[in-house]
């Protein structure tokens, strides 16, 4: 196994839109998330979740504004992390 497959990626995604975190941007993070092979996990506030997991996201309850702590872990992570961020700064490509 490389070094590589161990790469740690760590962000933050804040929540921009005004709804916060519902099902639609739940739904738009895990998809973005399942597309990495790392392993994906959010934190906010004392709960940490899988972001591949929609229920985990819906349980963080994250309202506009909150900082949700991104890390990733495996080949991809930096990717992860990033693309994630921009999905956040993009409102989770939800219009309203």
């Amino acid at each position: 196994m490389s070094q590589t497959s161990h790469t740690k990626a760590k962000g933050i995604l804040i929540v921009r839109n005004n709804r916060g975190i519902h099902t639609r941007p739940a739904t738009e993070i895990v998809k973005c998330a399942v597309s990495f092979k790392s392993e994906i996990r959010l934190r906010y506030h004392r709960s940490e979740v899988n972001a591949k997991s929609l229920l985990g996201i819906l349980m963080l309850a994250a309202a506009k504004g909150a900082r949700i702590n991104i890390e990733a872990t495996g080949i991809d992570a930096s990717e992860a992390v990033s693309t994630l961020v921009t999905l956040a700064k993009n409102n989770f490509n939800i219009q309203y």
